[in-house]
């Protein structure tokens, strides 16, 4: 069984946002006091930190599929949903996160970085906060959008700064339990470090973490023997040291030959860019196992042209411990010159401040053709979240859903390109087909009013004190224009007083003068 893995892929699904709240506040003599319905809680995010006591990612080999909780729906009374809890996931410093893709999402070298792999899905608004002036009371909410669902591939790359380089059995995992408290398996065979050791090693008042990790072989970074699984475990190493073992039996090795093998597998290993590579970092050479007799003496015959090559020699033995302190401290002072050198050119951290662009398009419309015509398909954040939003049960909901279309521009949009009016339109990747009714005349006149009103609470259309006060003397003006129209009748004869008038009498009057 797997005891240590540096490679596993994650299958995330954060977690959905809760649906708000449709809900109208009911008092006594108020049967209709407003909306109060909450909005639904967010839903969790998934995060990944680095944890400095974590060493493998076994865990999440085992447990590949994570999901976060889900955001609370709102209720009444203006009560918002809960928030899902975040789920935070301890991995290695020195971890990798990829997309599906092969994509660097970020490099997570530093203890404490925290990194959100899926993000949680938006809570939806209750109908408290879609109210208006001019929509009082809303009858429908917003839906809780959805988590984000995916597969992140994290990779381990040990952060140490020395790496033991050498091939299987070459005394690397002796040479780190000697030097340090680690206590990797040791035993006389060919890959017997399946997997990295890290150890601290301590060299007067200097500290370092030196990484003992598979052996190296011939053809190793195209891939055989551990490879590539080795390989990148030495990216972030200040330092190499090449341990050679000077007492193999195996014919057709040596010392020189070993090295020369060794060097090429480096050269032929891509590090990232803006890596330093891997041939032209500080390197000590290390002949290993002098305890044994001819070992002494093969170490003591190429060390001169080892030397001569520019490389530093030390000679030790892990079994009698020989060599080790003057080793520690070499080690010791190349680290620290490294990290003198970064502190150097190191840059002082700057925040930039992008500002939102002036003619960033917030949607994309690309034509696609098909068996019955042009199909329009709306692409961007908004529309397409405003689409998982909908309630498209709730005729209202529809109308405000328009609304957001229209004001963004859609409408514009889709007479540029073309579009006819009952033609097909989807958005994103809903999997939902509209017929386009254009609110647009030719002419670009909006022909409707807002959707999604409610005639209940109609807006109040009293006259203003100025208005009243306009009125009141037009009707005074008409009265007495009135007047003076009656005045100039009867001054012109058209009628007098009722006493020069003959009145006839009503129907009782006559009956009575018959009687």
């Amino acid at each position: 069984m797997a005891t240590f893995v540096d490679r596993v892929t994650l299958h995330l699904s954060a977690g959905d946002g809760g649906d708000g709240c449709v809900s109208v506040r009911r008092e006594k003599f108020k049967p209709l006091a407003g909306p109060d319905g909450g909005d639904g809680g967010d839903g969790g995010d998934i995060v990944l930190i680095a944890d400095s006591q974590a060493s493998t990612l076994l865990n999440y080999h085992r447990s590949p599929h994570r999901a976060s909780p889900k955001g609370k729906q709102g209720k009444g009374d203006h009560r918002n949903g809960a928030r899902g809890e975040d789920l935070e996931l301890p991995v290695p410093v020195g971890t990798v996160v990829s997309d599906a893709n092969g994509e660097v999402l970020v490099d997570l070298e530093h203890a404490g970085m925290r990194f959100v792999a899926a993000e949680g899905g938006q809570g939806g608004l209750g109908n408290a906060r879609l109210a208006s002036t001019k929509r009082k009371a809303p009858g429908f909410a917003l839906l809780g959008t959805r988590g984000w669902t995916g597969d992140v591939v994290l990779e381990l790359k040990t952060v140490a700064d020395v790496a033991l380089v050498g091939f299987p059995s070459a005394g690397k995992s002796s040479l780190i339990a000697a030097i340090s408290a680690a206590r990797p398996k040791i035993a006389d065979y060919p890959f017997t470090t399946l997997h990295p050791n890290l150890g601290v090693v301590e060299a007067g008042p200097m500290r370092y973490t030196v990484a003992d990790v598979p052996g190296l072989i011939e053809g190793a970074s195209e891939g055989k023997g551990l490879g590539l699984e080795f390989l990148r475990h030495i990216e972030r190493s200040s330092a190499l040291l090449h341990v050679i073992d000077c007492a193999t039996l195996e014919p057709g090795r040596d010392p020189l030959t070993d090295l020369e093998t060794l060097k090429t597998e480096l050269a032929a290993y891509p590090v990232p860019t803006g890596q330093t590579p891997l041939l032209e970092r500080q390197q000590l050479v290390v002949l290993n196992k002098i305890d044994v007799p001819e070992a002494r003496e093969l170490a003591e015959f190429v060390r001169p042209d080892l030397e001569a090559m520019g490389y530093r020699v030390f000679q030790i033995s892990t079994a009698t411990h020989e060599g080790l302190r003057e080793l520690t401290f070499a080690l010791g002072d190349l680290v620290e010159r490294d990290r003198a050198a970064r502190e150097k050119v190191a840059t002082p951290e700057r925040v930039v401040i992008r500002p939102r662009a002036v003619d960033r398009k917030e949607f994309e419309i690309l034509v696609e053709g098909g068996t019955y015509g042009n199909t329009y398909r709306i692409v961007g954040k908004k529309p397409e979240r405003w689409v998982e939003q909908t309630d498209f049960t709730n005729d209202e909901a529809v109308g405000y859903f328009a609304d957001r279309l229209q004001k963004l521009g859609i409408d514009e949009a889709l007479l540029a390109k073309g579009a006819q009016a009952g033609a097909a339109v989807t958005i994103g990747d809903s999997g939902r087909v509209f017929d386009w009714e254009p609110t647009m005349t030719s002419a670009a006149e909006v022909q409707v009013g807002n959707r999604g009103t409610d005639p209940r609470f109609d807006e109040n259309q009293r006259a203003t004190r100025a208005e009243r006060k306009r009125h009141y003397h037009d009707r005074m003006d008409a009265k007495a224009a009135a007047r003076e129209e009656l005045l100039r009748e009867r001054q012109t004869g058209q009628w007098t007083d009722d006493e020069g008038f003959e009145v006839e009498p009503s129907e009782s009057e006559a009956d009575r003068g018959e009687a």
